[in-house]
């Protein structure tokens, strides 16, 4: 059983991704450790097999000379004379009978030679133990009147080093492949654990734990940006799924009751027998007029779910804040003059922004008409609204004030969620999801809302990100 559990890791190891490109870049790692040691063995060996050509060919050449200036005795003296010196030059001179007639090799080596004369052999050298076969090569030429010439190189060192270059290129290359796979399966062991961390995760949450989160090991690697990303994005979809629970909750709780006022009212209507026409036509207002509170209410719904799915981002343009804002006053304006108030306007020329028009509107609207509704300061007091739009470094602010009540500090975290209404404000009309909608299209456009205190009253600002000039 366990055999199988370690055969299943070691199949998905050498499954991974990783372990792909980890073999990847052994094989690049090996190719330059090749060509590294490759250009090595060319610099020394190659190069010491090139002077030992060069040496022969000169010497051969020089004796080929010697032979044509002073016959068979100089050739003989001089390689005599040559075959004293305890270097590594091998020397052979014969007759055409194969008798030796100088040199330190004691007959023709046996070995095929190439076209150009060389031979690759192996020969016996005296020493103070006796015997010894050592590797040479050499060149041979028939000289005039049938003599036999060759001039060679020991070239025991040369195969040393030609051999210990050799093994040491195939350690290298063993050891480097070996470590890269030992390498490659440590990282993939180690990328598999923290993705086998975030699929369990992912299994939860797909199991309905929308509070799992996925580990973030602290490293800041790229696994960790992920993470965290993916973090924010189930928090996000946390907070949309609570949203939506809520919704529903208050959907069933607010639009129960008006709904029930509408079947009853036309109930009552239809079965009372002292039912006028005067009482159908009364029932029928009241039910066009729970109709609209309805409609409102689903219509604004609707503008909300719009603005946090991001579909209103297609109808954004271009448009000059300065007049949305003031054409929202001098809408309002009278209304607030008809209630005894005063609306005080500022707004800064010529401000521009990429958004929606209709749903910045409406924010615009909605927050001004809570206004209006709660920001009479009471008994003989004026409602005194300010409204304002600056822009101010790299943001533009819309400041709706009042001279109301205000929000108490612990309400104002909830006051922009649907359907939330405070208790001073129970009895206005309303659906409760004006702030609701304010702060989803401020969203939209990248921008945060923020509810401070107008002493007395309370200061509501839209801020928005300004483009840049």
């Amino acid at each position: 059983m366990v055999r199988g559990i370690l055969y299943v890791q070691q199949a998905k190891l050498l499954k991974t991704s990783t372990f792909r490109l980890a073999i990847i870049y052994l094989a690049l790692f090996v190719t330059s450790v090749i060509t590294l040691l490759g250009y090595i063995y060319w610099t020394t060996a190659g190069n010491l097999n090139r002077q030992t050509v060069e040496a022969v060919n000169t010497e051969m050449r020089d004796l080929a000379q010697r032979y044509r200036s002073g016959g068979l005795p100089l050739l003989v003296h001089t390689v005599i004379q040559r075959s004293r010196d305890p270097r590594q030059s091998l020397y052979l001179v014969m007759d055409n009978r194969g008798n030796v007639l100088a040199g330190n090799l004691l007959d023709i080596p046996q070995s095929r030679p190439t076209q150009e004369g060389w031979k690759d052999f192996t020969y016996i050298r005296l020493n103070m133990e006796g015997q010894e076969r050592r590797p040479g090569i050499g060149r041979e030429q028939r000289l005039p009147g049938n003599f036999y010439l060759l001039v060679g190189r020991d070239v025991k060192d040369v195969r040393q080093i030609e051999t210990l270059i050799t093994s040491s290129l195939a350690w290298a290359v063993a050891l480097t492949i070996g470590l890269g796979l030992i390498g490659g399966l440590i990282m993939s062991r180690n990328m598999l654990a923290r993705l086998d961390d975030i699929n369990k995760t992912s299994r939860e949450i797909m199991g309905g734990d929308l509070s799992r989160r996925i580990p973030v090991s602290g490293t800041g690697d790229e696994l960790d940006q992920l993470a965290e990303n993916l973090n924010n994005m189930l928090e996000q979809i946390e907070a949309l799924m609570i949203g939506m629970r809520q919704v529903t909750d208050n959907i069933a709780h607010d639009l129960r009751s008006p709904l029930n006022r509408l079947r009853n009212r036309v109930e009552v209507t239809l079965i009372s027998e002292n039912s006028t026409t005067q009482d159908y036509r009364e029932a029928l207002e009241r039910t066009i007029s729970e109709a609209d509170y309805l409609l409102a209410t689903f219509n604004a719904l609707l503008s909300i779910a719009r603005a946090e799915a991001g579909n209103s981002r297609e109808s954004m343009e271009w448009i000059n804040l300065s007049d949305l804002v003031e054409t929202a006053g001098e809408l309002y304006e009278p209304l607030i003059e008809e209630q005894g108030g005063v609306l005080s306007l500022s707004v800064e020329n010529n401000l521009r922004l990429f958004a929606n028009r209709e749903l910045l509107s409406q924010a615009i609207l909605n927050t001004l008409d809570n206004a209006i509704k709660h920001g009479a300061p009471g008994e003989g007091g004026d409602a005194k609204i300010a409204l304002s739009a600056i822009r101010v470094d790299a943001t533009i602010t819309i400041k709706i004030s009042d001279g109301g009540q205000g929000i108490p500090i612990e309400e104002r975290s909830h006051v922009m969620e649907r359907f939330v209404r405070l208790e001073a404000s129970r009895n206005a009309p309303g659906t409760g999801l004006g702030l609701s909608l304010v702060a989803a299209a401020t969203r939209l456009h990248g921008g945060t809302v923020e509810l401070g205190d107008n002493e007395p009253g309370l200061t509501v600002s839209l801020i928005l990100p300004a483009p840049r000039d």
